[in-house]
């Protein structure tokens, strides 16, 4: 797969970051650059930081040093309001996937549209496509608790990406699935990063990574002792 050259200001930002809580460092001097179109893993052992990394990058914490930017603006210097805005264009695929257990499928999926004031007609059109697209069309009127893992990590995903953002963040998005469904999953990640998407996505799971490889050219970092490397060389 060739190369491709990703244009444009970097979409987040960490510079010598760092995050304590409760009196002990979890994240240490981590810099990263997340441009637009690129793909990461990010790896490392249980309890290593993957979620709090994460959660760094769509403003859901603040660093206790260093610097974090989301789309040019410092965090420190952006409001309630300005965040909420940024987070509309970072999709997140929560590690637990959280729904309204007494609304169906595609109301969840929708939610993000309903809070933004943007369920239209129109947006409905796009919903039907988006639920059609991750495979749940016919579980649309389903409810939470009648959806299998992988229905629910399909219904997750949607539901991150229903606002069209630039970035989809996924914290062990496979963690609870069958390898057939990790990979259908992996392939919907790669179409996403194919449409332009900025993707990262947070596993232990090496053997995903390596059936990436014919997908999309990604990086591989990994959280160390409070630190992120590169893992190796690029897929």
């Amino acid at each position: 797969m060739k190369r491709r050259r990703c244009k444009g200001a970097a979409v987040i930002e960490l510079e010598n970051v760092a995050y304590s809580y409760g009196g002990g460092e979890l994240l240490s001097e981590i810099s990263l650059t997340l441009q637009p179109g690129s793909f990461h893993f990010l790896t490392g052992p249980s309890g290593a930081g993957k979620t709090t990394l994460l959660k760094l990058c769509y403003g859901a914490l603040v660093p206790t040093a260093g610097h974090l930017s989301l789309f040019e603006t410092e965090v420190r210097s952006m409001t309630r309001d300005d965040i909420a805005l940024a987070r509309r264009r970072i999709g997140v695929v929560h590690q637990d996937c959280q729904f309204l257990d007494h609304l169906p499928v595609a109301d969840n999926i929708a939610l993000p549209l309903t809070v933004s004031g943007r369920d239209t007609l129109e947006q409905e059109s796009n919903l039907k496509e988006l639920t059609a697209w991750v495979g749940l069309s016919h579980r649309a009127h389903a409810f939470p608790p009648e959806l299998s893992g992988g229905e629910r990590q399909r219904a997750a995903l949607a539901r991150a990406v229903i606002m069209s953002p630039d970035v989809v963040l996924a914290d062990e998005p496979t963690g609870n699935v069958d390898w057939e469904m990790s990979l259908r999953l992996l392939h919907l990640l790669a179409e996403l990063n194919r449409m332009g998407k900025t993707i990262m996505i947070a596993t232990h799971d090496l053997a995903l990574i390596r059936a990436a490889k014919t997908q999309v050219q990604a990086r591989v970092l990994r959280i160390s002792n409070r630190r992120l490397q590169l893992a190796g060389a690029d897929l």
